[in-house]
């Protein structure tokens, strides 16, 4: 299983006095896989703009793969996002890997201009057109830009409209904050979907939150369990199995239970770095 991580947010870069930049480094220079930043418009709270943030890590880094978790197209204008996407897989030098969802609430809608109601069919277009835009096939970039190797698109969320999108039109399935015994689900019908379509079956990446270790003001599982109910309206018993905490050993074995291609997680606890070493250890015995 490959190992990515989520860059630090800006009050967490402020705290460790830590640049995107050398936030990526260290993930490379640890022997992580990857790489990855969310894509917001308006949260409530300052946040860098993903592409910008993906792109600070593609060049301060030479291996580690870039990722978006998740991109919204469908609240840009299609070719102006395309357009974003092939100057990052242009310069990162093809290492982009690229999760597309549909989220953020009513108000981030609202202030891109872009109606709420629309984001489904948008979102489904933005799939479906991506790969000729991206290799400049009869649109207006042709010419102007370099052609680039499409990106993976692995579609975000783990609602049943999202793993028919990921059969029909994906080449991954990137459902976040989910228990395993939800994703084997998941994988089920997603194999009989891309099988009843004629496709191979996408891959499966699962999005996680944990902490590791236990240095003093290191989160508890009960403590992110119940972050996460509260804010993503999970059921109790559900978020009590979804954080990844403990020492190496024990978050690996929590982590294989998932049996997917990728995992991808956002960690909270003391010390950015410290934490990232402790991954990259959890990394080693998968």
């Amino acid at each position: 299983m490959k190992v990515g991580v989520i860059l630090p947010s800006l009050a967490v870069q402020r705290r460790d006095k830590l640049t995107l930049a050398e936030a990526a480094r260290h993930a490379e220079d640890v022997g992580l896989d990857s790489v990855w930043h969310g894509d917001h418009l308006a949260v409530g709270m300052p946040t860098v703009d993903c592409t910008i943030a993906l792109a600070v890590a593609a060049t301060a880094t030479s291996r580690i793969a870039i990722g978006a978790s998740v991109f919204i197209p469908a609240i840009r204008p299609l070719v102006w996002a395309a357009k974003q996407l092939a100057s990052l897989q242009l310069v990162s030098g093809g290492r982009l890997l690229l999760g597309v969802g549909s989220g953020g609430g009513p108000a981030q809608w609202a202030a891109a201009g872009v109606p709420f109601d629309e984001r489904g069919r948008r979102t489904e277009t933005a799939l479906r057109l991506f790969p000729g835009l991206l290799t400049g096939e009869d649109t207006t970039v042709a010419g102007f830009y370099p052609t680039v190797e499409v990106p993976p698109l692995w579609v975000g969320n783990a609602s049943e409209v999202a793993i028919d999108r990921a059969a029909r039109l994906g080449n991954g399935w990137f459902p976040s904050l989910i228990t395993p015994a939800r994703l084997a689900a998941g994988r089920s019908r997603l194999n009989t979907l891309a099988s009843a379509a004629g496709r191979p079956v996408p891959a499966v990446t699962i999005g996680a939150s944990g902490a590791l270790g236990s240095a003093d003001g290191t989160p508890t599982r009960a403590e992110l369990a119940a972050g996460i109910a509260g804010a993503y309206q999970h059921a109790a018993r559900d978020a009590a199995d979804i954080p990844i905490t403990g020492e190496p050993a024990e978050a690996a074995e929590r982590i294989a239970e998932y049996a997917a291609d990728h995992l991808v997680i956002g960690l909270s606890g003391p010390g950015w770095r410290t934490q990232i070493d402790l991954l990259a250890e959890v990394r080693d015995l998968l």
